[in-house]
Formats: structure tokens, C-alpha cells, sequence
């Protein structure tokens, strides 16, 4: 596989030389300064493109080109938004950067509730605590019946967490879970805006009469759209499972597990309509069996994430180390099933000061660092079994 590597652009903390003194070959980046709906002109591609060669690396994936919320739930603007995509997209294909990950989650990009979460060894990782998030679904955004959608040991939980509940950490769990993990990703809510809550609730509306197959549809709508261009210029597109793969706050969730992935696969048949293989978001539901999966759909993968969770008996679920077993067996999968495909390291811990410079949620220096170290072992230990 390809190691690459996500960075955020010329203003991120971890420059481009660091990443190719470290073993980087590829870059993962998209051009974050453009207005989500707005066209990537050629000139803006071609001016991240020949920075990033300028160091020695290639643009190896966009992540990503987003999917606006109006093509998602099938607004008035859809049409037009569709046409910039496509003007964007063969943008980039005229440049050569060829493969484009994407997702179709409504409103929240990815949800955690805890950024911080202490491990024993004295590093930190992302936690998603069902009880916490449960609080924030029914006690902060109030979301009419909410309550229906957890069980009676979640709400429990729930219950206690209010008792002991203060503003401050309110704040912080409303930051956590729609705020700090979705801005830097060009996403619906950033760090500016002053009432996070309430325009949560307003793009919650957007999807009042959207349920799961209505969202398939526009998903098959909109990716029917593309093929052509996408076969123009050779682009393959690859769907982010969903973060975390249920269905939460009452949107509908349709990149969760196996009969999903089949369904948008033989929706659209085209070899550029795949997957990004996330094993962490895949993994995050404890009913997916991720290294099987991987098996069934390398084929048809497009970009990896490489990176693995725990899900508790509970519900809830953390990152898990690099090294763990089915991240082997995903990887080994993929070295032998589809060795030039990219790959990324994701959601490493905060380590060795990572915590003091201001990195997003989930994108540390040293923790990122580590796994790469971690992933390119196993690499090399498969390449040798092999020969």
C-alpha cells in the first residue's frame, strides 16, 4: 500500500518536510479554503498539486470534495450543486489527482464525546460514551422522542450522567461532539459560530421526511450523476462508512455494514463507484466483522484508513492500538489483495506533548507517527511472508 498521509494545507502545524523525513510517499489534503458547493478550479488544484510535489510527495487522495447537504437530502439546488461537483471533478482529473473520498452522512461528519479520553500508558485517545452522547440527543439538543432510540441500561446511564452534569462540562460535550470534530473538515459547524446548538437543529430539519431509502436514492442519484466524468478522467470515488455505523439523532445512516456497502456497489456498478475501507469507523459497530469485510471488498476499495476500535459491552467504543489483530489482518488483506492502493494512518493517541499544539481531534504529530511506524512493520512483515 501507499503510505500517506492526511494534512490539512500550507497552514498546518506538520509541514510537508517532516512528513517525508518520516516515510510519507503520498498526501491526503483537499483544498479547504473553498466554500463547500463552490467550484475547485483548475488553478487552485493545480497550485496544491505543484506545492506538495515541490516537497517531494504526491496528492495521492482528496478528502475530502464534499458532498453538500442540499444533494444529500435532495434540495431545490441539488442539480446545480451536482454540476459544480462535476466541474470540480474534472478539474481534478485534468491534474491527475484521481481518487476522491467522500461521504453521504447527514448534518454529522463523525461524532465522538470524549477527545481526550486517559489511557493507562499516560497517552489519550477519542471516546464515544453512549450515555454521554445519549445526555447530549435528549438533554441538550431536546430532539423530540429521542428517548425511543436507546435502551433502558443507555438511559440509565444517561440519568446518571445529568445528576452530576455542570455547564462547563455541557459546554465541553457540545464542543466534542458537533463542533471540534466537524469545522476542520470543512464542515456544517465551526469554532466561530455562536449558538452551535441551534443551527444544529435547523440542519436536523433539512431531513424531516428523509428516511433510509430515501438517502439511498439520492446517494444512487447523485452517484449516477458522476460516473461519467469520473470515467472521463478515471477518477474513482470512495465512500466514508458512516461514524459511528448506527443510526443516531434520527438521521438515516446508510454506509454501516455489509448489506450497505453491498447495496451502493450494486446500486451503481461502475469499477470507479467504491469504498474507503475505514476499519475504525466499520469497526465501531460491534456487529461488523472488519477483517471479513475487508476480505469480501478490496477489490472494490479505494482507500484505506488504518486504524481499529474497541466496542464495550455497553455500547461505547475507543480507538485501539495500531497493532491490534484484526488491523493486521486488514492490512495483510489488502498488501496481498490490493498492494498499490493508499493508505492512511488515522486517529492515532496524543503523545509526547502532541496534547499542547493545537492539532484537530484525531490528527496528531507523534501518536500519527507511531502508527505509520506500526502499520509500515506489518507491511513489511507481509512483503516478506509473501516473498
Amino acid at each position: 500500500m501507499e503510505k500517506t498521509w492526511r494534512w490539512f494545507g500550507p497552514d498546518d502545524k506538520i509541514t510537508l518536510d517532516m512528513l517525508r523525513q518520516i516515510g510519507v510517499e503520498g498526501i491526503v489534503t483537499a483544498l479547504h479554503h473553498i466554500p463547500n458547493g463552490e467550484i475547485w478550479t483548475y488553478d487552485e488544484v493545480m497550485k496544491m498539486k505543484n506545492f506538495i510535489e515541490s516537497h517531494g510527495l504526491r496528492w495521492s487522495v482528496v478528502e475530502s470534495l464534499p458532498v453538500s447537504e442540499s444533494i444529500k437530502y435532495a434540495g431545490p439546488d441539488r442539480d446545480e450543486l451536482i454540476g459544480k461537483y462535476i466541474e470540480s471533478l474534472a478539474n481534478l482529473g485534468k491534474a491527475g489527482v484521481r481518487t476522491v473520498c467522500y461521504n453521504f452522512m447527514p448534518v454529522l461528519d463523525w461524532a465522538r464525546t470524549d477527545l481526550d479520553y486517559p489511557n493507562p500508558d499516560g497517552t489519550t485517545n477519542l471516546y464515544f460514551n453512549r450515555g454521554e452522547f445519549a445526555y447530549f440527543d435528549c438533554c441538550i439538543l431536546k430532539r423530540p422522542g429521542a428517548s425511543a432510540d436507546y435502551d433502558e441500561s443507555t438511559l440509565s446511564r444517561m440519568e446518571e450522567i445529568k445528576s452530576r452534569m455542570t455547564p462547563e462540562q455541557e459546554h465541553r460535550l457540545v464542543e466534542n461532539i458537533i463542533v471540534k470534530t466537524q469545522g476542520f473538515v470543512n464542515g456544517n459547524i465551526t469554532e466561530n459560530d455562536a449558538a452551535p446548538v441551534e443551527k444544529f437543529r435547523s440542519l436536523l430539519k433539512l431531513y424531516e421526511g428523509v428516511d433510509r431509502d430515501t438517502l439511498r436514492g439520492n446517494m444512487k442519484y447523485f452517484l449516477e450523476a458522476i460516473m461519467p466524468v469520473c470515467n472521463e478522467y478515471d477518477i474513482n470515488m470512495c465512500v466514508h462508512p458512516d461514524d459511528p455505523p448506527l443510526q443516531i439523532l434520527g438521521l438515516p445512516r446508510i454506509v454501516t455494514c455489509d448489506e450497505d456497502i453491498r447495496w451502493f456497489l450494486d446500486a451503481v456498478p461502475d469499477p470507479h463507484n467504491g469504498l474507503t475501507f475505514c476499519a475504525g469507523s466499520l469497526s465501531g459497530g460491534a456487529h461488523n466483522d472488519v477483517p471479513a469485510l475487508a476480505r469480501k471488498y478490496a477489490s472494490r476499495t479505494h482507500f484505506v484508513h488504518a486504524r481499529i476500535c474497541n466496542v464495550m459491552p455497553n455500547g461505547d467504543f475507543k480507538e485501539s492500538s495500531h497493532l491490534d489483530p484484526r488491523l493486521i489482518d486488514v492490512i495483510r488483506t489488502f498488501e496481498r489483495e490490493n498492494p498499490g492502493v493508499p493508505m492512511r494512518v488515522d486517529h492515532a493517541p496524543l503523545m509526547l506533548g502532541d496534547e499542547k499544539m493545537g492539532y484537530n481531534a484525531g490528527y496528531s504529530f507523534h501518536g500519527r507517527m507511531l502508527a505509520l511506524g506500526m502499520v509500515s512493520g506489518i507491511m513489511a512483515a507481509v512483503n516478506t511472508d509473501n516473498n
